[in-house]
């Protein structure tokens, strides 16, 4: 059984939707602050934490932060849930979660996100939130965007930003096992999807052994339980 952990701000949103958890046999439990989530964390090893990012106490941004470096709290997903603005994805981005929703919150959007983090069978591709620094361009401030077919040799990245082939790129993501991924790459392919949104293949370039091994060990099981 999985083990879930979420904001008590959220409950009555899970409560609506939660056919959506029960399909996948998981144990929910609530916290009604950062404090409480990490206890039960503490106590339950959970699998995933589904946190809000201004819940009472500690932030979600603040709880992820600190989850992260507890060598033995530090393997699990986590979700944050903010509003849909640069500041707040920043903050999830930059704290170590493996993926954020914005408010309201999309029941699609929520299965979809705790299905691929858990690693549940019937996904085709492995989708992840990545920071995108493209040297020499947007005066090299960051940018947030999802990608998918993520290998050890590069990865499909969706934005609406407008790149082009032989940009050279800076990606920073998170695994499911909290192993964080820093590699630089260069864009190969180019692909309008529709009116501003692009897919970009990017290839990475000298991608350190460690990294390489950490990519390689995630996509080897997922694909074994998938």
């Amino acid at each position: 059984m999985k083990k879930i952990i979420i904001a008590s701000a959220l409950k009555p949103f899970i409560e609506k939707e939660r056919s959506i958890l029960q399909r996948a046999d998981f144990r929910i439990f609530t916290a009604t602050s950062g404090e409480e989530a990490f206890k039960i964390h503490r106590a339950e090893k959970a699998d995933i934490i589904i946190a809000d990012l201004d819940m009472p106490g500690i932030s979600g941004d603040k709880l992820c932060s600190v989850i992260r470096g507890d060598k033995a709290l530090k393997k699990v997903s986590i979700i944050i849930v903010c509003t849909n603005s640069q500041a707040d994805i920043e903050r999830c981005s930059n704290s170590g979660a493996n993926s954020y929703i914005t408010k309201p919150i999309a029941p699609a959007q929520l299965i979809e996100t705790v299905s691929r983090l858990l690693n549940i069978p019937e996904r085709k591709s492995y989708r992840v939130l990545i920071k995108v620094e493209v040297k020499g361009k947007f005066m090299n401030v960051p940018f947030f965007c999802s990608s998918g077919d993520l290998s050890a040799s590069g990865m499909l990245v969706e934005t609406d930003k407008p790149l082009a082939k032989g940009d050279t790129v800076s990606c920073s993501f998170f695994l499911p096992n909290s192993e964080r991924v820093v590699a630089d790459g260069e864009i190969v392919r180019v692909v309008r999807k529709a009116l501003r949104t692009f897919q970009y293949g990017v290839r990475f370039v000298a991608l350190l052994p460690e990294y390489r091994a950490a990519i390689e060990t995630f996509i080897n099981n997922w694909t074994r339980n998938a």
